[in-house]
């Protein structure tokens, strides 16, 4: 039915978006071009999902209304699958390092989810999950 999804994000400097980003281990989708409006990258390994960044003033352009402010409310939530709670710690590490804001530590859940979050330069909520299934409650 689809060939790709896209998240359009709306950041107020991508360059230090990109920075961001590409500290955080995402793949420069070279397919777009990079300039001071728009970035693009690929998040993920085995279907890869396209997460474009555009400047505020763009994306309030093609949106036809203001961007939210993430200060006060959550836009939306994204998750990422993680292979082992290692790899969630350290994807956690690295937003911080880059200078994002950690919301919630990694830690088990239900005794068979290892999960955190960080926030973005923008406001925007990420949750980074490790599920093994085998451990999962019928």
């Amino acid at each position: 039915m689809t060939k790709e999804i896209w998240a359009n994000l709306p950041v107020a400097n991508i360059n230090k978006s990109v920075e961001f980003f590409t500290k955080m281990g995402f793949e420069k989708n070279e397919r777009f071009p990079f300039t001071d409006t728009m970035a693009s990258f690929f998040i993920g390994e085995k279907s890869r999902f396209v997460m474009m960044l555009f400047r505020n003033d763009v994306i309030e352009g093609f949106c036809g209304n203001k961007v939210s402010d993430t200060s006060k409310g959550t836009e939306v939530l994204f998750s990422i699958d993680a292979e082992s709670p290692q790899e969630v710690d350290q994807m956690l590490q690295k937003a911080e390092d880059a200078g994002g804001t950690i919301y919630a530590h990694g830690g088990e859940k239900d005794g068979w989810m290892y999960g955190g979050g960080f926030i973005d330069l923008d406001g925007h909520r990420w949750n980074l999950l490790h599920m093994d299934f085998s451990k999962m409650g019928k």
